[in-house]
């Protein structure tokens, strides 16, 4: 079994993309941060992600990415896999934070379709092929259309699993179930499968999926963990239940951007400071009370607390 092989049986489960907590003057909260991550593993995450989404990583410098990509590997010390986000609108920077992900030991690189500057099809081909080929480090795309404002379709990402061999699995944040069924379809059924839309965690592991990259799991990590350690050994029924269970705790996490919503909830939770860098900004106040009448509701936040 080659490395990439023993990646893919490896890199499996409830990934939570940890959000990047701020002091109230905008500053990277280390020691929060450390915590947190300490917090998912204990909680049962089977791996650690950051500076993708939920990490705002369009916030952060080039420096600072790398600071808080060495900070978790050093806070994960080995307990669990690390598949760092590591993708831009820049290529070379894309480059540059992938090269640095295999430095420091990454388990693999998450690279996003770049977004904004909408690339055709043989030019995101290109990117990540280029990409691909300067590292060994196992890369996992990140396809998600609804902020990108193009996809990366099943024909593109069959072309590079083809051409490159580390490239070994996709985020896939696409809503459309039959892409990702094409995804398998065409790219192999090893090729690993993970959902970034919560509604389909639970429906992607039942086409072979290997996981999910889950905002959730900032919040609720246990539960997101169970609903894959449930399928994993069968207990269909019970997958099934935590997958409606966690349905509010979904829709309310995305009533607005995320991570804005994640980090107002952790910070109701006494995790972090509730500060995101402009141009984002906490939900209103409105939602905030919506926010935590779910959190009461699933019992994550205290009634005594509030």
């Amino acid at each position: 079994m080659n490395k990439y092989e023993e990646a893919k049986q490896r890199i499996r489960g409830s990934i939570c993309p940890v959000v990047t907590p701020f002091h109230e003057d905008g500053s990277i909260d280390e020691e929060t941060f450390k915590n947190l991550i300490d917090w998912q593993i204990k909680s049962g995450s089977h791996g650690i992600s950051v500076t993708g989404t939920s990490g705002e990583p369009s916030s952060l410098t080039i420096e600072e990415r790398k600071r808080v990509m060495r900070l978790a590997k050093e806070a994960i010390d080995g307990r669990v896999f690390f598949t760092p986000g590591t993708g831009s609108v820049n290529h070379d920077e894309a480059m540059e934070l992938t090269k640095y992900a295999q430095e420091i030991g990454a388990d693999a690189a998450m690279v996003i379709v770049p977004y904004y500057n909408r690339p055709n099809q043989q030019a995101l081909y290109t990117h990540f092929k280029t990409i691909a080929d300067a590292v060994e480090i196992p890369i996992i795309i990140y396809n998600i259309p609804g902020r990108t404002a193009v996809n990366l379709e099943v024909g593109t990402m069959k072309r590079l699993v083809e051409d490159c061999p580390n490239i070994i699995g996709v985020k896939e944040s696409n809503k459309d179930f039959e892409h990702v069924n094409r995804v398998l379809l065409n790219c192999g059924r090893d090729f690993l499968l993970f959902s970034g839309i919560e509604l389909l965690c639970y429906p992607m592991l039942a086409i072979g999926g290997a996981g999910f990259i889950s905002a959730t799991a900032n919040v609720a990590p246990s539960k997101v963990a169970e609903l894959y350690n449930a399928w994993e050994e069968g207990d269909i029924k019970r997958a099934q239940d935590l997958h409606f269970e966690l349905m509010p705790l979904n829709d309310v996490l995305f009533t607005d951007t995320n991570p804005t919503v994640a980090k107002a909830a952790l910070g109701m939770m006494g995790k972090i400071t509730p500060k995101l860098r402009l141009p984002l900004g906490l939900p209103s106040e409105e939602l905030q009370e919506e926010v935590r009448e779910v959190l009461l509701s699933m019992n994550i936040l205290d009634k005594q607390s509030v």
